[in-house]
């Protein structure tokens, strides 16, 4: 534990999606576990969203500051997060989120912390830390492999290393010296680079995703990376390589049941439900807070469910905010066909007690990083079908290390079909070739839940960032 002299000050501000502030607060619960002083900066209604998950013993260590998000043409009112919009007005955010940089000087310049630790969105943070002579560093929510995938910043802007095409990413590149089956397919990279290129051309205030991304890990003193050398530790080694500064494991903080709010009539409901499935039976089915399915992707997704014969439990989110205005439909008759086997919830879900129950077998999942976290952490085998962004190489690092199955698709254009869906269920869940699927995750699931390897992560991260903030930058 952190002395009163050693005790840090640390402001935290991550990027306006549940699958960055929640890993973010899951880090600064850990930093305060150690004695040492967050304060976590968002906005009003996403500090609502996340006080609740903060223990009482922590509360005296993080403080929540409020900075209001700044209306902007285009940005509907009341989205404060990726959760509340549909894709296509994601890039507003990003434009009211640039505009937090005059209040985030203020409240830097008011309470001098010794180090800032941010997200990829904010390039434009580093000068205003410097300025005040406040040590800066990336904290990412992304796992290694995407980073190393995506390669020296000198590529991203532009310079030695740069990839031209699609097909540049579906390769292998040069700076990683092993062997791997880990890369883009076409259909993944080619959604990202037209989305990019869309940001570019001046609705995303001109900065794409990537430039953000590369100015940020040129920029930070030191990086963090959620993961652990025991998991990954020929992906560190590309980073610490290819960024040439101080790369630090993080370790995988999965989200805890306290997290999840105490028993509720939702939970007492689902619970009931699957209490009555037999053990290791039942798939359950969620897509995140952001992913949403396109309808022949729902369709073709329903209707393998159905055709697997399988049980399935599925938090269905039919809209990303009230600006949404086109809600997911099932297939016509869906529901009353698949009776008591399938059961389709349609709101809010404690999703790691639903994964911790036992009759739950397997997730089939979207990919993002934070589920597949929790998926491997309650030991259940992936069944994976990608959207968008880090969700390909995700699928791909899940893939090689066996502990679930992507989804086949169309190479071309990602496509794939109700008997590919029912095929991979079937081969995770129940049939003898897949055994290695649930064999390999329970093998992972332990080092996930080892606490001392989690602190061992913590208390190294934090000893650099003491002995290192008095320092100049770089």
């Amino acid at each position: 534990m952190a002395g009163e002299s050693e005790t840090l000050r640390i402001a935290m501000f991550p990027w306006l999606a549940l699958g960055h502030l929640i890993p973010y607060l899951e880090f600064a619960k850990l930093i305060g576990g150690q004695r040492h002083h967050v304060f976590f900066v968002s906005t009003p209604q996403n500090i609502r969203r996340l006080i609740p998950r903060v223990p009482s013993d922590l509360v005296p260590f993080i403080t929540f500051v409020n900075l209001p998000l700044p209306p902007v043409a285009g940005l509907p009112d009341g989205a404060e997060a990726t959760a509340d919009l549909p894709s296509h007005l994601v890039k507003f955010l990003k434009v009211s989120y640039d505009e937090l940089r005059h209040p985030m000087a203020e409240f830097l310049r008011s309470s001098s912390p010794d180090w800032i630790l941010h997200d990829f969105a904010s390039y434009w943070l580093s000068p205003i830390a410097r300025q005040l002579r406040i040590k800066i560093g990336y904290f990412s929510t992304l796992n290694p492999a995407f980073h190393s995938f995506m390669g020296p910043v000198s590529g991203m802007k532009g310079g030695e290393g740069i990839r031209k095409t699609p097909h540049d990413f579906t390769v292998t590149p040069t700076w990683i010296p092993f062997p791997t089956t880990v890369s883009f397919s076409y259909y993944d990279i080619k959604k990202i680079l037209d989305k990019s290129s869309e940001n570019a051309s001046g609705s995303d205030n001109g900065v794409s995703d990537v430039h953000r991304f590369a100015d940020v890990i040129q920029d930070s003193d030191v990086i963090a990376v959620r993961g652990s050398r025991e998991f990954e530790s020929e992906w560190f080694q590309v980073l610490n390589e290819i960024y040439q500064k101080p790369v630090f494991p993080a370790g995988h903080f999965p989200t805890t049941e306290h997290d999840q709010g105490e028993e509720t009539e939702t939970w007492e409901f689902i619970k009931n439900w699957l209490d009555n499935q037999n053990r290791g039976s039942v798939v359950y089915v969620a897509f995140g807070t952001e992913a949403k399915p396109t309808k022949s992707e729902l369709t073709e997704i329903a209707l393998g469910l159905e055709q697997s014969e399988l049980p399935f439990f599925w938090a269905l989110k039919t809209r990303r905010g009230a600006a949404d205005g086109e809600a997911v439909q099932l297939p016509e008759g869906f529901e009353d066909r698949i009776g008591g086997r399938g059961l389709v919830f349609r709101n809010w879900v404690p999703q790691v007690k639903i994964l911790g129950h036992e009759s739950v077998g397997g997730f089939l999942s979207h990919g993002g990083w934070s589920s597949v976290v929790e998926g491997i952490k309650n030991g259940k085998p992936l069944i994976l079908v990608g959207f968008y962004g880090d969700q390909g190489i995700n699928t791909k690092v899940v893939a090689e290390k066996k502990m679930g199955l992507p989804i086949p698709r169309a190479e071309q254009d990602g496509w794939f079909g109700r008997n590919s869906v029912a095929e991979s269920l079937r081969m995770v869940m129940v049939e003898e070739q897949g055994k290695i699927y649930r064999e390999k995750i329970m093998e992972a699931r332990a080092l996930f839940v080892d606490t001392e390897i989690q602190q061992k992560y913590v208390v190294e991260f934090l000893e650099y960032l003491k002995n290192n903030k008095h320092s100049c930058h770089g």
